[in-house]
């Protein structure tokens, strides 16, 4: 776009100068297995998505459990992101061979073993010893896709050394001369796919956070140590193995350079002024940016389709897991639209998954792909990386055994012919769900 060269300009930094090194204290070298106190045979009760939710619960002090699982104000969009899915009924064939049915599809000239991906997670290890690296690696052993947030603890380099498939995705900072170094050290990093997050102009408003006790960086507190003290395998597995192993974890992949430390005083979070970026920025990083581009955080086909003429390869329909707007729209009520008016053209989303079934009905409406988040930090809590191992399998096996019964033997054979509306609206009779079913004009 013209008259946009000058938002990044050229800039000679390095990734990581010395001030930003990850800590003092040099890693030493181990494996990530699940933390001694759980058994195999204690993920082997986990049966569903679901199941680790509730054992995080118990593993997890009350105000990280409180992050993990709330969202904003009233919570209306978290839990309309789950009815959304309820309005949908299945309509499937039957006697039909699905002996050799597959789950895996393609995506930006890669082969992934299932539809389904693990979504960005802040401050996932907080939740799990090591947490992103955790689920990263058991993302890659499984084949699927993962994307690494920009609100990580641990340095991204080290992320894409020990899964070097992993997408990142990027909160973007709000001037540009640190948006390019930001992108320059993503490129050295060898990441492969940039997702940018777009729906975060301004902090939301997480009462949920705050009634929990939790705040970003946290603030020391007796109420904290209580939480921490009264959960020993966590204090003792993750908090202080992070603290002997690696030092005091930051905040380290928002900037080119280092951020601040998750437990602070007085540091407030930097969200960097980002109420004043446009879709400028987003050309002017096309221009840089020489992989996969995907935006994150569409929620309007008008807005899908400037993703796409701003030179993006595909983007994300999402409302942050509810976490941002509260009463903003669930991203799977607006698939059909938005699948509509860009034809063939990548639509993924999150928000919502918690069965096969979900990721099912998503892929009927037209969805290339969907991420889960929480329940994959839930599992990655109870079980590390065996835990998220443990989760991928059993939403894979929901998978694998709904493409049986709904007559396919692959993900591109699921069309809305596949769906029915669960019901009537009783206020107005009509169809609940009959609009998103409809086919519409394609662009």
């Amino acid at each position: 776009m013209p008259g946009t060269e000058a938002l990044l300009p050229p800039l000679d930094i390095a990734a990581r100068p010395p001030d930003a090194s990850p800590s003092p204290i040099a890693p030493r070298p181990e494996t990530l297995p699940a933390p001694g106190f759980l058994r195999r045979r204690r993920l082997e009760t986990m049966l569903c998505l679901d199941d680790f939710e509730a054992a995080a619960r118990r593993c997890l002090p009350r105000p990280l459990f409180g992050y993990v699982s709330g969202a904003a104000e009233r919570n209306a969009s978290l839990h309309d992101n789950a009815r959304a899915f309820e309005a949908l009924l299945f309509a499937p064939r039957v006697l039909v061979n699905v002996a050799a049915r597959s789950a895996a599809v393609s995506l930006f000239g890669r082969e992934y073993s299932t539809p389904f991906g693990i979504a960005p997670m802040g401050i996932a290890a907080l939740s799990a010893y090591r947490g992103d690296v955790a689920l990263a690696q058991a993302a890659q052993e499984a084949g699927i896709a993962a994307i690494l947030s920009g609100t990580s603890l641990i340095p991204l380099e080290e992320v894409i050394a020990a899964a070097p498939d992993t997408w990142f995705q990027a909160y973007l900072p709000g001037d540009p001369v640190r948006i390019r170094a930001l992108i320059e050290r993503v490129a050295r990093a060898g990441v492969g796919t940039l997702v940018v997050t777009v729906d975060l102009p301004v902090s939301a408003n997480r009462e949920n956070n705050l009634r929990s006790g939790f705040s970003t960086p946290l603030r020391p507190s007796l109420r904290l140590a209580w939480d921490g003290l009264s959960h020993p395998g966590w204090l003792a597995g993750t908090f202080l193995r992070t603290l002997w192993r690696h030092g005091m974890p930051h905040f380290e992949n928002s900037f080119a350079t280092r951020g601040a430390p998750i437990l602070s005083r007085s540091v407030a979070r930097d969200f960097s002024a980002r109420d004043h970026l446009c879709w400028e920025h987003l050309h002017a990083i096309r221009r840089q940016w020489q992989g996969p581009l995907v935006i994150k955080g569409v929620l309007s086909v008008a807005d899908a389709l400037a993703a796409r003429q701003a030179g993006a390869d595909g983007v994300i329909l999402s409302n942050h897991g509810g976490r941002q707007l509260d009463g903003s729209a669930s991203p799977l009520r607006l698939l059909p639209a938005v699948v509509d008016a860009l034809g063939d053209y990548p639509v993924m989303l999150d928000g919502g998954v918690r069965r096969g079934s979900d990721v099912l009905k998503a892929l009927a409406l037209g969805a290339r792909m969907v991420f889960v988040g929480r329940p994959f930090n839930y599992a990655a809590a109870v079980g590390g990386q065996a835990g998220v191992a443990r989760a991928i399998q059993l939403l894979r096996e929901e998978v694998m055994r709904n493409m049986a019964m709904l007559g396919v033997n692959a993900c591109a054979d699921l069309g809305r012919d596949h769906l029915l509306p669960a019901g009537r609206n009783p206020l107005t009779g009509t169809n609940l769900a009959a609009d998103m079913l409809q086919p519409r004009e394609s662009n």
